[in-house]
C-alpha cells in the first residue's frame, strides 16, 4: 500500500515542453486545473501529497516520475536521456532526501528515465528506449540488486517510454497497447489489450485498490471496472499533448 506521493506544480513554460504527440500546445490554465484534480485523486486514494513549486526553467518538470525511482527499499535518482531534463534531478533531490536520506544515483554515460520502469512486486522491468540506454539500465539493475530487488531489460521499438504502452494493476493484470500485446516478456500476465484509439489509457495507475484512469476512454474504463477495481477518472488532455500520462505526474511510495 502506498502512503505518500510527490508532485510538482506545472510551470507556465510547459507550453514549450518536449512532445511527439502532435496534439497542439497545452493550455496552461486548464493544465493547472487538471493537475489540482490529479492531486485530489491521489488524496482520495489515501496518500499524503508533497507539492513542489513550479520550475520555469524546466518545461517538463511536472513529470517527476522520470527523474527518480522509488522502490520498497529506497530511492534512485536517474540521469534522464533528454538533455533538457537533466537539471531537474538535483532540484528534486531535497524532496527525495526528506524520505530517503541516502539515495543512489545513475551516472553518465548511463541514461534512465523512470517512465521506462515498471514495478511488479520486487521485480522491475526496464524498457530500452531513446531515453533509457543499456548502460543506464545495467546501472539500475545493479542498484536494485543492492537493495535485494531484481531488474530485467525490455527491448522495444515503438514506444516513447515503457509505461506509455502498459501498466500493472496488481493481481497479475496488465493493461497493454501495441507492441506490448504479444511481447514475450509479459506472456505470463493477464493482458487487457487496448485499441489504438484508447492507447493513452494504457498508462493508468493502481493506488491502494483504486485505479486512476485518464478521462475519455470508455472501453478501457469498462475493462478495468470489469476486473473488479474501483476507478477514478482524471482529465489529462493537456498533459497528453506533452506525451505525459497519469504515472508521469507523481512519485508514489
Amino acid at each position: 500500500m502506498f502512503k505518500h506521493a510527490i508532485v510538482r506544480t506545472p510551470c507556465e513554460a510547459m507550453v514549450k515542453g518536449l512532445s511527439t504527440a502532435k496534439l497542439g500546445k497545452p493550455d496552461y490554465a486548464l493544465a493547472f486545473e487538471q493537475h489540482q484534480d490529479y492531486i485530489a485523486a491521489l488524496r482520495e486514494c489515501g496518500l499524503q501529497v508533497t507539492e513542489l513549486e513550479a520550475l520555469e526553467d524546466f518545461p517538463d518538470s511536472c513529470f517527476v516520475e522520470d527523474v527518480a525511482l522509488i522502490t520498497p527499499k529506497g530511492a534512485i535518482l536517474t540521469h534522464p536521456g533528454a538533455p533538457s531534463r537533466r537539471g531537474e534531478v538535483e532540484l528534486i533531490e531535497p524532496a527525495i532526501k526528506q524520505f530517503f536520506p541516502y539515495p543512489d544515483y545513475i551516472d553518465a554515460p548511463g541514461h534512465v528515465e523512470a517512465g521506462d520502469i515498471m514495478m511488479v512486486g520486487g521485480q522491475f522491468y526496464i524498457g530500452l528506449s531513446a531515453r533509457t540506454n543499456r548502460q543506464g539500465a545495467a546501472q539500475m539493475i545493479s542498484l536494485l540488486n543492492k537493495q535485494g530487488l531484481s531488474g530485467t531489460m525490455v527491448n522495444m521499438s515503438a514506444l516513447l517510454h515503457l509505461k506509455t504502452g502498459l501498466s500493472y494493476l496488481e493481481n497479475n493484470n496488465l493493461l497493454t497497447f501495441g507492441e506490448i500485446h504479444h511481447h514475450p516478456d509479459f506472456s505470463d500476465y493477464n493482458r487487457i489489450e487496448l485499441t489504438a484509439e484508447e492507447s493513452y489509457a494504457a498508462n493508468s495507475v493502481w493506488i491502494n485498490d483504486t485505479v486512476l484512469v485518464p478521462k475519455g476512454f470508455p472501453k478501457a474504463l469498462t475493462a478495468i471496472k470489469t476486473l473488479g477495481y474501483a476507478t477514478r477518472e482524471v482529465a489529462m488532455s493537456e498533459f497528453q499533448k506533452l506525451d505525459g500520462g497519469l504515472s508521469c505526474l507523481s512519485l508514489r511510495f
